[in-house]
């Protein structure tokens, strides 16, 4: 997916001075074998700001950029990152009771995208997604949310199980979907501040994030399909979640 991004910077000096700058990258892509100052300046640089990189062959980073592009390539964020703590604090502090989405190993742009228009239109406050192993929020998630991730907030941090620990501090009850458990979604308490883990559909939800969370439930389900895509899966959950508020 990252091949259809449109914004992107390319060259070692330009993308270090982007970082230097405080530009917002989601991901850089490094040709396999670099080396050198200056790289290892940039790896040093990356880690401290926590974006995330891969070693990648050569043929991947020619078919974004024919030339110059000296074995490095930047994607630009299509959005601004907010600290957690700052999502956080902000829903809490608006006078109702917030809804929150944590996104745990969901790759796919277009779900990303569906779940966070879903969660806007439901009047949630915000996502929270890794910095690595997740979707790219580039203008494909932003196109797919109908610009809801324009007005959402949206956290990218390294570690999931920090913001869930800190939330569950701030009185968060954390809710996990998942397919792996009997209780069904109407029988869980969606009333107070909420966040809900939803995971791969291939992998579902991680046992660490499991293992984190308050209450465990999930969808019900007749046909002979046992599943449902993650973003529709999104939708069910967060209405449930909108009709026991208004009961």
């Amino acid at each position: 997916m990252e091949e259809q991004q449109t914004q992107y910077l390319f060259g070692i000096h330009p993308v270090t001075e982007a970082v230097k700058a405080g530009r917002k990258l989601d991901k850089v892509l490094f040709r396999q074998g670099i080396e050198g100052p200056q790289f290892r300046e940039l790896m040093e640089l990356l880690r401290n700001e926590s974006i995330p990189f891969q070693f990648v062959p050569v043929e991947r980073l020619n078919k974004v950029v024919r030339g110059a592009h000296q074995g490095v390539l930047a994607y630009i964020s299509g959005i601004d990152y907010v600290p957690y703590e700052e999502l956080i604090d902000t829903s809490l502090s608006t006078g109702t009771d917030p809804v929150i989405v944590i996104l745990d190993g969901v790759s796919d742009v277009r779900n990303l995208g569906a779940i966070a228009r879903t969660l806007e239109c439901a009047g949630g406050s915000g996502i929270i997604v890794p910095a690595k192993g997740g979707a790219a929020i580039n203008a494909d998630a932003v196109k797919a949310s109908a610009g809801a991730l324009m007005r959402l907030s949206v956290s990218k941090v390294p570690n999931l199980k920090m913001a869930v620990y800190y939330m569950k501090q701030c009185g968060f009850r954390i809710i996990a979907v998942t397919e792996k458990v009997s209780r069904l979604i109407y029988d869980a308490d969606m009333t107070g501040p909420c966040a809900f883990i939803m995971g791969s559909e291939g992998k579902g939800i991680s046992q660490g994030m499991l293992d984190l969370a308050d209450d465990k439930v999930a969808i019900p389900m007749s046909g002979e399909i046992s599943s449902l895509n993650v973003s529709a899966a999104a939708s069910v959950v967060l209405y449930e979640a909108v009709r026991q508020r208004k009961k």
